[in-house]
């Protein structure tokens, strides 16, 4: 699939999708965040929760995606490259879940970054200027929706926030590094005996 046609797909979907205010949105992630911190002793029991939630959410996705699509008569063929996933997830699902549109870098044939210019998590948002904070990664829950989402199409991907604009970067940068190409079919507690 093209960027161009990615993206046209990407608003397309967006538009069919009900909207949640980004204030509203920003807040209540904002407050989710807030209890973790309360919760957990350090920045990188934080930036785990957030992972496995986002997680959560990517495994979803997938589904609704899909389902979308299918409601707008789009086809979404199937990727045969990691830089087509990355298309498709960058202008795509980034826009049909979120309205913002990824930049995608390819570094090989098995990892790009996505480069976020608009980051609605962020929102409203100021970390403090404590050295406990640095290894804060405010919108982790990212890496594990992209996860999540590519576990369900057969790829077990790592990710990880290599920029943040609340760290005082210009930009959000994500690294995404394909580890597997899963089999696909059903899990051996599925199967027939």
């Amino acid at each position: 699939m093209s960027k161009s046609a990615a993206a046209a797909n990407g608003h397309a979907l967006w538009q069919k999708m009900p909207k949640a205010n980004a204030e509203l949105f920003a807040l209540t992630y904002g407050t989710l965040v807030t209890e973790l911190v309360r919760d957990y002793e350090t920045t990188a029991e934080v930036n785990e929760q957030l992972e496995k939630m986002g997680y959560s959410i990517g495994v979803r996705c997938v589904d609704e995606f899909l389902a979308k699509a299918d409601q707008a008569s789009m086809v979404i063929p199937p990727c045969r490259a990691l830089q087509e996933t990355a298309e498709v997830l960058a202008k795509t699902g980034f826009r049909m879940f979120l309205g913002i549109s990824a930049e995608v870098q390819m570094i090989n044939d098995s990892s790009f970054n996505l480069r976020i210019y608009e980051n609605p998590l962020s929102l409203f948002v100021e970390l403090p200027q404590e050295p406990k904070w640095k290894e804060m990664k405010y919108s982790n829950l990212y890496c594990g929706i992209i996860r999540g989402a590519l576990e369900q199409v057969n790829l077990r991907v790592e990710c990880k926030f290599l920029r943040d604009v609340l760290q005082g970067d210009e930009v959000n940068e994500i690294r995404v590094e394909l580890k597997e190409v899963l089999a696909d079919g059903a899990g051996e507690e599925y199967q027939e005996e």
